[in-house]
């Protein structure tokens, strides 16, 4: 998808961190949006702002662990624009810390609900009208350096994001299968500076655990903190990589290269059948083995 200018791109979490940075990066490329996002009021000043800076723009409140949800946005998207050319399945949530064995029910129903849920129900909403269309389309699901690598604490969202990927490649291969031509990307961050670590203030009241967190989980949080807001890459650069990617028709996304050699340092420990290894422990001087 070289040429975007005139097309249509669905964003879902655009009211925020990476997702309005895909919409405000849409915008440059003179694409119409359509966004997606559970908080309200930051759903309501990123389409006031994308509108303002000269695009066609429609907003949808929608939870995207919820299929009927992602319907309505597949429904209204259609009903605005017609087609659909970009679809970034990118609304994602954090927690669910620790160890693992200490994780919450609710913390796994939550997670798994939007992370992994929410790009399944993109999927099964948006793909069939992609093939319909019969044009040149593009898939966008964000996962995470968490979903290539298991690092110790993080057992929930490691999951969530395992799954993005999967999903992803076999989403591909599918595609391929069905000689479709719609493309696939699956964008791997590492640590940026968004609001994800405040993810809680749209976590539903009925999966909301009240009970006092473990040590654990403290240090997780801590730890998670600190690493995001230590993160140098901006979500606008994260934007700008991904449209790259898109108008390449590249499928992995990796934003963030030296996370390559944990990659490479978790495949061989694979390869080689050994204990794995600690991802945050990895020095790209030191041979592993």
């Amino acid at each position: 998808m070289r040429d975007l200018a005139g097309k249509v791109a669905v964003i879902t979490g655009a009211g925020s961190g990476v997702g309005l940075e895909f919409a405000r990066a849409a915008v440059r490329h003179r694409m119409k949006l359509v966004l997606g996002d559970v908080q309200e009021d930051a759903l309501e000043a990123a389409v006031k702002e994308v509108r303002a800076a000269g695009a066609e723009a429609v907003g949808v409140r929608v939870d995207v662990s919820k299929a009927e949800d992602v319907k309505r946005l597949a429904d209204r998207a259609l009903e605005s624009f017609a087609e659909v050319h970009l679809l970034f399945n990118n609304a994602g949530v954090a927690g669910g810390g620790g160890y693992l064995w200490e994780s919450r029910l609710a913390d796994w129903q939550w997670l798994l609900g939007v992370n992994v849920m929410g790009v399944v129900h993109g999927i099964r909403n948006f793909v069939p009208l992609m093939v319909e269309q019969d044009c040149d389309c593009h898939i966008v699901n964000t996962a995470s350096a968490a979903g290539l690598v298991s690092a110790p604490l993080m057992g929930v969202y490691n999951v969530s994001k395992h799954a993005v990927v999967t999903i992803s490649e076999t989403l591909f291969h599918d595609l391929r299968v069905a000689r479709s031509r719609i493309g696939v990307s699956v964008l791997c961050p590492a640590f940026v500076p968004t609001g994800i670590s405040d993810s809680e203030r749209n976590r539903p009241e009925d999966l909301v655990d009240r009970a006092p967190p473990t040590e654990s989980q403290l240090m997780a949080r801590k730890q998670s903190e600190k690493a995001v807001s230590s993160g140098r890459l901006t979500a606008a650069e994260v934007a700008h990589k991904t449209f790259q990617a898109v108008r390449e028709d590249r499928f992995y996304v990796i934003t963030h290269p030296k996370l390559l050699g944990s990659v490479e340092l978790r495949l061989q420990d694979i390869v080689q059948q050994r204990q794995p290894s600690d991802p945050f422990t990895y020095k790209p001087n030191v041979k592993p083995g």
